[in-house]
């Protein structure tokens, strides 16, 4: 069962160039789920559940419309439009997926596959349907903690504490974006689902929506992740920048540029730090003082030495 999206959602970052950027431009960066560290996210495994006719069928379908996107695009690009240019899409890419169909069906028997017996066809089928989901889930990922203080997302995410922890109030426009990642189970999707969805079965599509996109190891729990999905790259942010919190290791230059980068901001961001509570385990956060920094920074080198130099002696 889904629960209630929080409040406030948090993103840790090392200090960099892109943490600027997010923070200053009110930008959010989906990022292309290859990247992730863990290589089973955002990766499914089809079992073949249906018979062949229905797994080519899908094969056919996912081919096509991959296919049909690609040359629409070109087209768009090229300022190809028109009556004969939609004709010529819809022809090629059914040729391009009938072609893969024959392809499959040439490489079922293959004297390497003998040992998959009856089923190398099928398999061959469902392999390809899966390689094609990953090329049409063509999605970016933000990704977004419900905690700020846990150990290991600081660890793993903060640059061992060097970096930030930011924080965003959801509004009630963006919510419908924010998806909870779910932890455990399997990363199989059945063939006849992905045929349900393509032939326009929300259910089915719901179900390989979140199998694909928003399911995860059971040894990732700790991350208590919620997604946001949208096209690779930088966007403007459909959440509100409440709070940045700043991790004990963080340099108080770090501290004190972020500080004047965001006191000019229509609403004020809050500012913490984290501290460590004494004989536990456990982090807290308290308010930064600003005006604390601010008396330190920014200062001249040469501003003691300057002060320290010897009085030349009059010559009266």
């Amino acid at each position: 069962m889904t629960k209630p999206i929080p409040s406030v959602l948090y993103k840790y970052r090392d200090f960099s160039a892109r943490t600027v950027a997010m923070l200053c431009n009110d930008e959010l960066f989906y990022a292309d789920p290859s990247t992730f560290n863990d290589p089973l996210d955002a990766k499914p495994c089809v079992e073949a559940d249906c018979d062949i006719p229905t797994l080519e069928k899908t094969v056919l379908e996912l081919v096509r419309r991959r296919v049909e996107a690609e040359m629409q695009a070109g087209a768009q690009t090229l300022k190809y439009k028109g009556p004969k240019t939609l004709a010529h899409i819809d022809k090629h890419s059914t040729t391009a997926a009938q072609r893969r169909l024959q392809n499959l069906a040439y490489h079922a028997t293959n004297p390497e596959y003998a040992d998959a017996g009856p089923n190398a066809h099928a398999r061959l089928l469902a392999d390809e349907i899966e390689q094609e989901l990953l090329l049409q889930y063509d999605k970016g990922i933000l990704s977004l903690a419900k905690r700020y203080a846990c150990p290991l997302m600081w660890s793993h995410y903060g640059d061992q504490h060097r970096g930030l922890c930011i924080g965003y109030r959801v509004p009630q426009a963006a919510q419908s974006q924010l998806h909870q990642v779910k932890y455990g189970g399997s990363r199989n999707v059945q063939a006849s689902t992905v045929a349900a969805m393509l032939s326009g079965d929300t259910d089915a599509r719901a179900i390989v929506d979140s199998t694909v996109l928003l399911r995860k190891a059971q040894a990732w729990r700790y991350e208590k992740e919620w997604r946001m999905l949208g096209p690779h790259g930088k966007h403007d942010s459909p959440l509100e920048l409440a709070e940045v919190i700043f991790g004990m290791r963080c340099e108080d230059t770090v501290k004190h540029t972020i500080a004047r980068a965001l006191d000019r901001r229509d609403k004020p961001i809050k500012l913490y730090e984290i501290h460590k509570v004494p004989g536990t385990f456990q982090l807290k956060r308290r308010r930064l003082n600003v005006d604390e920094l601010g008396a330190s920074y920014p200062k001249r080198a040469l501003s003691v030495a300057e002060a320290c130099e010897p009085v030349t002696p009059s010559s009266e």
